[in-house]
């Protein structure tokens, strides 16, 4: 008999692609078979080669790119170095997931299906492309791809005599389990968050513990919208950056929540436990203390303002006393449940706290052990950085949009990390946030002729600020800013210290304010306005071109407006003016970093 074991990798930005390698795992499970779910990046590469079955669940992110949590096994993939047979003894499968509304969808899972086979891998069936834009979203895709994948796997791996396929009404057993310390042995909460001598660089494993310097509105209060001017002090962090990197901010659930949430279940905030894995060889959750408490798994741990997924209905039905609540909980994790489950969730983004409060017999049945199975964790928010080291030595400034919005339930819907953010008080005692720093997307000239065109509404400006500052710092000119918002006295952003730097000369500015008058202006109409010199930056001067902010409708617009431009002075044909401006993309004198 062949030994039965199955490897699931994954590659995942907001923990979908995670989600669903964690259900091809547990498939697994039912099927007897030894299966280890992990992180692209988490695996040794190096095994690749002696691994007979693999599936990989990877998503693509912004422009075609892969998660930050493979981007190490990315590059190994691709060294030229690597002999064609090497994987000609794995079979495997790739199930991408991604959104059709961008050009390059599902680029990641095309393209590793396609290397793996280069490298002699066995593709036991065709790419799956998940995607988020039909009405089921991606699982409209995986359902009858992975009933498939079973089919194949089955076939090459039949179950050993005598064994049945675990029925999906037999619970299976929680990923860790608890093991409640005595009373006496309590630990305090207080020693989780100190600062710590830095061993190395800051990481998502080792976030520096920053000490919150100002947190100011830059909004008029009669603004309908609360933005901040928020700066961290990162001396002896080790940290560096330059402008166009991105901070990633661990966020944490609010006291009331958390209080709310234990009370539902049923759980004492101040118990201590120690987690053991179930199944040898599995990993404790990173981040997470041991010995540890309730309070602080549920403070800085479980997503419980998330909207949750189908395969947290799915694991409740199984806890169910009450006959009414498990047959909801059945249908929305069915294949047939999905759109009533998507008008219940996603629509309104009901949290799961909000759903365990409408599953009340069921959520104050479900054992401790299996909240790790339940809830995803916390995962970290990405600020485009917006100043720079040169002007402000050991801090760093972030512009934060406080997310509230209405659906149709009565509470208004509240960003988890905005409102913290805007929660802390640095005025009232020592407020500390745990932080790290990436490399981000955008990439400004080293060339200090090279002049750039910022183009942010917003807060896009962000990362533009940073670069401003950065250039102004070493004394470079050729910065030209498109910058628009919705009026000039709510929420026009460092105003003064745009009009200091046009007063001396470093930078030219064109704003769009779109509700002071009539018509709506916005900063494509500017672009066109100002076409004569933006043509003459392009071309004399080989300027580069910058695009921050929401990814609505704005990215199309100026890409648009750009084109009017290259028809409208340069003379170029419609074709013409769409390949200039991809040529401009390609070398990357255009880059854009858009967020929904």
């Amino acid at each position: 008999m062949a030994e039965r074991r199955l490897l699931v990798l994954y590659g995942s930005q907001t923990g979908t692609a995670q989600d669903t390698a964690e259900r091809i795992g547990r498939e697994a499970k039912r099927r007897h078979f030894q299966c280890r779910v992990e992180a692209l990046d988490s695996y040794d590469v190096a095994n690749l080669i002696n691994e007979l079955l693999v599936v990989f669940v990877c998503a693509t992110t912004g422009q075609g790119d892969p998660p930050d949590n493979m981007k190490v096994f990315w590059r190994f993939l691709f060294r030229k170095n690597l002999p064609p047979s090497s994987l000609c003894q794995m079979d495997y499968a790739v199930l991408g997931l991604g959104d059709s509304s961008y050009p390059k969808f599902n680029f990641v899972a095309k393209k590793l299906h396609k290397r793996v086979l280069q490298l002699g891998g066995n593709p036991l069936l065709p790419v799956a492309l998940g995607d988020d834009q039909h009405d089921l979203g991606p699982d409209a895709v995986i359902d009858p791809w992975l009933l498939a994948l079973w089919d194949k796997i089955l076939a090459l791996y039949p179950l050993p005599p005598g064994l049945e396929i675990i029925s999906p009404d037999v619970r299976l057993p929680p990923k860790y389990t608890l093991h409640y310390l005595a009373e006496d042995s309590m630990h305090p909460d207080g020693g989780l968050l100190q600062p710590t001598a830095p061993r190395a660089v800051p990481s998502e494993l080792h976030p520096f513990a920053a000490r919150m310097v100002s947190n100011q509105r830059v909004t008029a209060e009669s603004h309908f919208q609360d933005v901040r001017l928020i700066e961290f002090d990162i001396a002896g962090s080790g940290i560096t950056f330059s402008a166009g990197d991105v901070v990633m901010i661990q966020p944490q659930n609010c006291p009331e929540d958390v209080q709310q949430f234990c009370q539902l279940l049923r759980l004492d905030p101040d118990r201590s436990f120690l987690l053991k894995p179930t199944e040898p060889g599995t990993a404790l959750p990173a981040l997470l203390p041991q010995p540890c408490t309730i309070r602080h798994l549920v403070t800085h741990y479980l997503d419980i303002s998330c909207v949750p997924r189908r395969s947290f209905f799915e694991l409740l039905s199984y806890f169910s006393t009450n006959e009414l609540e498990r047959e909801k909980l059945q249908e929305f994790s069915s294949a047939q449940g999905q759109e009533e489950l998507y008008s219940y969730c996603n629509r309104p983004r009901r949290t799961t706290l909000e759903a365990l409060w409408d599953f009340p017999h069921t959520t104050s049945a479900v054992p401790p052990e299996y909240l790790l199975d339940l809830i995803p964790r916390i995962r970290p928010r990405a600020f485009s950085i917006a100043s720079s080291m040169l002007a402000h030595p050991d801090r760093i400034q972030i512009l934060v949009a406080v997310v509230r919005y209405k659906t149709r339930l009565s509470k208004p819907r509240r960003g988890l990390c905005s409102t913290w953010l805007a929660s802390l008080n640095p005025e009232q005692g020592e407020v500390r946030v745990p932080l790290w720093v990436k490399k981000g997307g955008m990439k400004f000239p080293a060339d200090p002729d090279t002049p750039v065109i910022m183009i942010g509404p917003g807060t896009g400006v962000a990362p533009f600020r940073a670069a401003i500052q950065e250039r102004v710092a070493q004394g470079w000119k050729g910065n030209c800013l498109f910058f628009g918002c919705r009026q000039k006295s709510k929420d026009f952003y460092c105003q003064a210290e745009w009009e200091e730097l046009v007063t001396k000369g470093f930078l030219t500015l064109f704003t769009a304010f779109s509700r002071d008058q009539e018509e709506k202006v916005y900063v494509q109409h500017r672009i066109q306005e100002n076409r004569r010199l933006v043509w003459e930056l392009l071309t004399s001067k080989s300027a580069h071109v910058y695009l921050a902010g929401n990814a609505k409708q704005m990215p199309a617009a100026v890409a648009e407006a750009l084109q009017s431009v290259l028809q409208l002075e340069g003379g170029l044909s419609p074709s013409e003016a769409e390949k200039y401006l991809t040529a401009l993309e390609q070398t990357q004198r255009f880059q854009s970093e858009t967020w929904s």
